[in-house]
């Protein structure tokens, strides 16, 4: 897919279902090759519905298709407790439809998260993914973030990233 026919934007207050079709597609195709990544409780409507009004989750859209999603905050308390504030954007649950993976979607959704990290004035862009997901973490350095650390928060080790802006 070209680039151009790309568009990304903040998911609206309304398009909840939206972001969680996609989560839900990209889960159930990780499940099934026995890869679980995340539970349904946690990318259910009602579970993401607040981050979503409160504009952080992205939508890429093919034509009028949603085929991406990804949510960025200005904060993570729960895998980076000691950074600073304002310091850094934090990228999680990036999720594309099966139909478009391969393609740019995750690499233009990754852009985008970093142009508007370094539009709050943040100095990095950092992410965690599980740490023993060893494509995954190759994806990511390949795009320019550096490991960071692993860090265990309850039954979660997560290999944690950064890339400078």
């Amino acid at each position: 897919m070209a680039v151009r026919e790309l568009q990304i934007r903040e998911a609206l207050a309304a398009e909840a279902e939206v972001v969680t079709s996609v989560l839900h597609e990209a889960a159930d195709w990780l499940a099934r090759r026995g890869d679980p990544l995340w539970l349904p409780s946690e990318i259910d409507p009602s579970a993401i519905r607040g981050d979503v009004e409160a504009g952080h989750y992205l939508l890429a859209f093919a034509a009028s298709e949603a085929v991406g999603t990804a949510r960025l905050t200005r904060d993570d308390r729960l895998f980076w407790p000691e950074a600073g504030a304002g310091e850094a954007g934090y990228l999680h649950r990036l999720a594309v439809r099966r139909s478009h993976a391969g393609g740019s979607v995750s690499l233009e959704l990754l852009r985008f998260a970093a142009t508007r990290s370094r539009s709050w004035g943040a100095s990095f862009l950092r992410l965690d993914c599980d740490a023993s997901r060893p494509r995954l973490r190759a994806f990511y350095e390949s795009f320019g973030f550096v490991f960071h650390s692993v860090k265990t928060v309850g039954p979660h080790t997560v290999a944690r990233y950064e890339m400078q802006l």
